[in-house]
């Protein structure tokens, strides 16, 4: 595995990611931002983003566990959204058969590309 994910001491541990990601690999990968062309809520949107970003991933001859980075934004954020966020993330992780923790960036925005999409995710990841 060219990605090993920790929480180093002195550092919170959360449970939606880690802290840090350490890559090894030599094949660097970069996702345009992923969106939900469907529509739907936002924990199916955040659903259909973590799949693209799967498919994407699978595209470039990895998968999720190769994940280093995600960076999300998410159109009007505040706390409260967090429940419905993180279903979506369980949703795609039960899909994908692991749910994807590298360190990550939650961004609120006033607006995306459309008005329907309420979260775009990008990611960076390390192949071998």
């Amino acid at each position: 595995m060219p990605i090993t994910l920790v929480n180093p001491a002195g550092l919170p541990e959360i449970d939606a990611y880690r802290q840090v990601s350490i890559a090894t690999g030599s094949k660097m990968v970069f996702v345009a931002g992923q969106v939900a062309w469907e529509g739907g809520d936002l924990a199916a949107q955040v659903e259909q983003c973590y799949l693209n970003v799967a498919t994407a991933l699978a595209g470039a001859g990895g998968t999720i566990a190769d994940l280093a980075k995600l960076t999300v934004y998410v159109v009007d954020w505040t706390p409260d959204k967090m429940p419905l966020f993180l279903e979506g993330v369980a949703r795609a992780g039960a899909r994908l058969g692991g749910t994807p923790v590298p360190p990550g960036t939650l961004i609120g925005v006033a607006a995306l590309d459309v008005p329907e999409h309420l979260v775009e995710i990008e990611a960076i990841a390390v192949l071998d």
